[in-house]
């Protein structure tokens, strides 16, 4: 199934949609009983009523949910593409996006997070584009102002603010204006909401948005380790992946060292930020699946034993399928 992922034909593209449903076979044969989804903070409720609490099915949510993921892949591969950061253009960054968003039964779910990976796929294509831009002032108060609508659906999406000053180390000599503009472009969300709140006599609420910026980092996570093992053929693939950019890493061009040292810093801010919501559920780590995907390709991508390489990704699939299952 890799090799033929190697391809960029458009074929590819109905076997992977043939393929996103396939990952959800699990979730489809046991429905669950009822599935909320809600769009928006609590916070921005007040200037935005959109109310889906309960508008879809659960039939309606998974469908919705699968959609939107085959749809992020279609984009996610075309960014990667574009910024060459595979051997050769290729569907293998959808294929593997695909594969990271079915890894748990909340990942297949329609959530806030999964909205939210629209947003991060777009300031990742943006952050790449960073190092060629002549002037990068504009595309970080866009940036900002990206973060801060994610925020908006779902607050932990804010850690990525980091991510701001992480690329401009990066990519950029200092110059602070490009360093002030993402925090303006930022601001100025927020600065709308709390106009908003304080033209509701409310503006102790606007206050109390931020109070999860200060929460402690867990020094204990209630975790059922019989519930993560499908992360082990991940973990596999993850270091063989790091083995061989590490082997690439000097052969390659500038930009796309660059690019895996700013998805790094992607994926662990996608991680930690659980911090910021204590009542996070597991669908939250669903942020951390577009910087992880392209690592993953990268292995696919550049690993030369195919039936290695092939029975590597079986047992992942079938991994992923059998603990969706049980």
């Amino acid at each position: 199934m890799i090799n033929l992922f190697r391809n960029l034909n458009p074929v590819n593209l109905f076997v992977l949609a043939a393929y996103t449903l396939f990952m959800r076979i699990a979730i489809f044969v046991n429905l669950p009983d009822q599935l909320n989804f809600e769009f928006l903070e609590p916070y921005a409720k007040l200037l935005i009523q959109i109310p889906l609490e309960n508008s879809f099915s659960v039939t309606a949510n998974l469908a919705l949910a699968a959609i939107l993921t085959f749809l992020q892949a279609i984009i996610f591969n075309r960014v990667i593409n574009n910024h060459g950061l595979m051997a050769k253009p290729s569907f293998l960054p959808a294929l593997l996006y695909i594969t990271g968003a079915s890894l748990f039964t909340q990942f297949l779910i329609l959530s806030p997070p999964l909205i939210c990976n629209f947003l991060l796929i777009w300031i990742m294509d943006k952050f790449l584009k960073i190092g060629k831009a002549p002037n990068a002032m504009m595309m970080m108060f866009d940036i900002g102002m990206i973060i801060a609508l994610g925020s908006l659906i779902y607050f932990p999406y804010i850690v990525f603010l980091a991510m701001l000053w992480l690329s401009l180390l990066l990519y950029r000599p200092f110059n602070w204006r490009e360093w002030l503009s993402g925090l303006v472009g930022f601001l100025t969300i927020f600065f709308i909401i709390a106009v908003f709140y304080y033209w509701n006599d409310n503006i102790s609420q606007f206050y109390r948005i931020w109070r999860p910026l200060v929460n402690t980092f867990p020094s204990k996570l209630r975790i059922k380790y019989d519930d993560y093992l499908v992360l082990i053929p991940v973990s596999v693939i993850i270091v063989l992946a790091t083995l061989q950019l590490r082997e690439n890493f000097f052969r390659s061009f500038i930009s796309t060292r660059k690019a895996f040292q700013m998805l790094f810093f992607m994926f662990i801010i996608a991680l930690i930020s659980f911090y910021t919501k204590p009542d996070f559920r597991v669908y939250h780590f669903i942020l951390s699946v577009p910087p992880g995907a392209v690592l993953l390709a990268y292995y696919f991508s550049n690993a030369k034993k195919r039936w290695f390489y092939e029975s590597l990704f079986a047992v992942l699939v079938v991994s992923i399928q059998y603990f969706l299952f049980v």
